[in-house]
């Protein structure tokens, strides 16, 4: 059994008072510890994709489930300790006037959860950040630190699944490879299932076992890591994604 199962999922949104349907019946499937990527231009839908699975866009049709059951309309506290996103700016998601010790214990302090300062501790070490870090303000942090702290933040309460929503396009060049070798460090000592989203077809290369491309809220192409690596894509949009991130794969 799949760990995330997406069967027929509809997003419709009302704008200027007309619909929009963000999300098209789109069916995936994703296995306990595998990585999963979600890849389409800008408006394809695969960031609604996540919001949905977390409870932030309007589901109009079809079924989610978490190992099996069927994610309740409410998100409860059974849901954050499984289900954890990371977003796409690690400023705009870090409270400005909260320092990194409160940002990482608040999660701790709503769920009950002892040790404070030790989890802290390790969720900075985790991430590779001094825990004198905790003292600090997002402000006094460059975009890197604050996507690892937005990341130590996201695995607080230990969770099984990471929603990775473009976490790397805020980032410098130079900073982004960093960071993907991070989560990827952190998938394989945690035994995390990610679902991540970007439009660069290289940043999917690093990170995906397998792809799902996306054109205007529909899925359009499903493929293995090693179909996009060989560039056999059968329809040619993926084909045209592929070359315009070609120059870009890692490892090329």
């Amino acid at each position: 059994m799949a760990l995330i199962e997406i069967d027929d999922l509809s997003v419709t949104f009302a704008a200027r008072h007309r619909e929009v349907q963000a999300v098209r019946n789109v069916s995936l499937a994703v296995d306990a510890r595998e990585s999963f990527g979600l890849v389409g231009e800008s408006g394809s839908g695969k960031s609604t994709i996540l919001r949905a699975i977390c409870g932030l866009a309007p589901i109009s049709g079809g079924t989610i489930r978490i190992a099996g059951q069927p994610v309740p309309t409410r998100r409860g506290p059974g849901f954050s300790r499984r289900v954890q996103m990371v977003f796409q700016d690690p400023y705009a998601s870090l409270h400005p006037r909260h320092t990194i010790d409160r940002t990482l214990s608040e999660p701790l302090a709503i769920h009950g959860l002892p040790d404070t300062d030790a989890r802290v501790v390790r969720a900075l070490t985790d991430v590779g950040l001094p825990p004198a870090f905790r003292f600090r303000f997002p402000h006094q942090l460059s975009g890197g630190q604050r996507q690892r702290v937005a990341i130590a933040r996201a695995l607080m309460l230990e969770p099984e699944i990471l929603l990775l929503d473009e976490p790397t396009s805020a980032l410098d060049a130079s900073v982004q490879a960093e960071t993907l070798n991070l989560l990827n460090r952190l998938r394989a000592e945690r035994g995390l299932t990610f679902l991540m989203v970007s439009h660069d077809l290289a940043v999917i290369d690093h990170m995906c076992d397998r792809i799902l491309v996306m054109q205007h809220g529909a899925a359009v192409e499903e493929l293995p890591r090693e179909a996009l690596a060989k560039a056999q894509m059968k329809t040619d949009y993926a084909r045209s994604l592929f070359a315009a991130s070609a120059d870009r794969l890692l490892g090329a």
